[in-house]
């Protein structure tokens, strides 16, 4: 007797079939193409990665990387201790992740139960609605101020009124590069919720939510390697948090959630963790020359950054026509349709070549 075809989608949980995929750039050969140049030509300023790559003992340890038919150390034992030493923390409190996207994802699964909310102070980093959603949760949006800061306020009345378990807050924010003053952290985390501060870029800007650790053991504090370390197609990030929370995390993740490679690089950057300073540096000092250079321009509006990116106002109403014309032109910014970014530009800050071809393709728009 046959039986109709199952329909597989019957079979998912119906809050993933209205999930919308997170708004990821292109690959470098795509934008090449698109633009009609060779890919040595482009100009990549969208997606806030290191113009001067890894350490080269990152380099070094990939090409003698001798164990990868080993399974990694499920306990992430040298990465904990590596980590720890790096940040100043005890290792009990570390946990690395395929990402600190991995991170966010872990931890929302490990609070979150179904329908339950998150603080979301928009406009920020597009994984926490995101995760939220894939984790059978929901955000709800807290609107940040006219210079683009969190309005402590209004995100702890909501946190009140929605029964949030967790209060996401990027600092360094992405995509507006202002970060977030501790004080404002700790009156977040007077409400007694898990709050996140992701510090993906705070390298650059110097904030520093870890020193609050001790006294506060509602606060996770995650941070990556691939914008200090350079190592963002590797994907490794890490946690730091209470004992307690590391420790359930740890026994909940996919026991070999990092491989050797991004072992090694991450151990490698650590160790070589003065050049990276170094590079951090230059690209901050770099990021100022882009600034004065963008403030030069008619019509353009370079806001303070904390980070390795700025975000730049354009006149009204040009936001996306001349994302498009730079891309023309083979210079890649990143543009966002959200209404309170439309007259806005992001722009990572390259070396100062891409500076200059930026520049150069800006002023004959």
């Amino acid at each position: 007797m046959s039986q109709r075809p199952i329909d597989p989608l019957s079979l998912v949980r119906p809050h993933l079939l209205e999930l919308e995929p997170y708004a990821a750039v292109d690959p470098p050969e795509k934008l090449a193409a698109r633009a009609g140049i060779a890919e040595s030509e482009l100009v990549k300023l969208n997606a806030n990665e290191n113009p001067y790559g890894p350490s080269p003992r990152v380099i070094e340890a990939l090409a003698n990387l001798h164990r990868v038919h080993i399974y990694p150390d499920p306990g992430q034992t040298a990465m904990r201790e590596a980590v720890g030493r790096h940040a100043g923390v005890d290792p009990a409190r570390v946990v690395v992740g395929n990402g600190s996207d991995e991170l966010i994802d872990l931890l929302f699964r490990a609070v979150l139960p179904p329908g339950g909310a998150v603080i979301d102070s928009v406009p920020t980093f597009g994984m926490y609605p995101f995760t939220a959603h894939v984790c059978g949760g929901r955000t709800v949006r807290v609107e940040r101020g006219p210079r683009f800061e969190v309005d402590v306020d209004a995100a702890l009345a909501a946190a009140e009124r929605e029964d949030a378990r967790v209060i996401a807050v990027a600092s360094p924010n992405n995509p507006t590069a202002n970060a977030t003053p501790l004080a404002d952290v700790e009156r977040l985390l007077s409400a007694g919720r898990l709050v996140i501060v992701d510090e993906a870029y705070y390298e650059f800007g110097g904030v520093n939510a870890a020193d609050l650790l001790p006294a506060h053991p509602n606060l996770a504090v995650l941070r990556t390697m691939s914008k200090w370390g350079g190592l963002a197609g590797l994907r490794v990030g890490y946690g730091l948090m209470a004992p307690e929370l590391a420790d359930l995390l740890l026994r909940a993740k996919p026991p070999y959630n990092v491989n050797q490679a991004a072992e090694a690089a991450l151990l490698a950057s650590i160790a070589d963790a003065e050049l990276l300073n170094e590079r951090a540096a230059r690209i901050v000092a770099e990021r100022e020359r882009m600034c004065a250079a963008l403030a030069e321009l008619d019509g353009l509006d370079p806001w303070p950054s904390d980070s390795n990116f700025v975000l730049c106002g354009v006149p009204q109403g040009a936001g996306k026509a001349l994302f498009e014309a730079l891309a023309r032109q083979g210079v890649f910014v990143r543009y966002f349709s959200e209404p309170r970014l439309a007259d806005f530009l992001r722009i990572s800050v390259g070396m100062s070549r891409d500076t200059d071809r930026l520049i150069e393709a800006l002023s004959v728009r």
